[in-house]
């Protein structure tokens, strides 16, 4: 059975906190950079982030495809966003981005915690959905990495 605890990485763009946090916290926007969520909206009438606000996630990986309703944690502009997803058998996941300012521009750690363990079941389901996600964490490693390299063009405005 594989295990997921944390993983964070870190990246340098050059745009000033406030601007790389606007277009993260617009959880909308996020198809722009993640290779897994494929769609975001906001629920309950919500336009933009606030401590509490849900919204829904369509993440896809491979042949898989799923829908889940995360709830904002954390929404300081320019210093950090974090959300936290629950899903059956799949455990609770908080994800967060830190806004750390450094000469012109923005230190940028996007980052993952566990903090409540998938399930034998949840597994399963997770391995049988995809080949893919044979190795979930380096799937998952290689989706910061990518994140980051894509938020990065996107802010910065290069091709991706």
């Amino acid at each position: 059975m594989q295990t997921l605890d944390r993983d964070e990485l870190t990246t340098y763009i050059n745009a000033a906190p406030e601007v790389v946090y606007a277009i993260v916290a617009d959880v909308t926007r996020t198809p722009e950079y993640s290779p897994e969520v494929a769609e975001c909206v906001w629920l309950g009438g919500a336009s933009g982030p606030k401590v509490g606000t849900r919204f829904k996630a369509r993440n896809t990986v491979g042949r898989a495809s799923w829908h889940n309703k995360p709830v904002i944690t954390t929404a300081e502009p320019g210093r950090e966003f974090a959300f936290a997803r629950t899903e059956p058998f799949a455990g609770t996941l908080v994800w967060r981005y830190r806004f750390e300012q450094e000469e012109s521009g923005t230190r940028v750690t996007e980052s993952y915690e566990v903090v409540r363990p998938i399930t034998r079941i949840g597994w399963w389901i997770i391995e049988a959905g995809s080949k893919e996600n044979k190795n979930r964490r380096a799937v998952m490693h290689a989706g910061i990495a990518q994140s980051l390299q894509r938020l990065k063009a996107l802010v910065e405005g290069q091709p991706r």
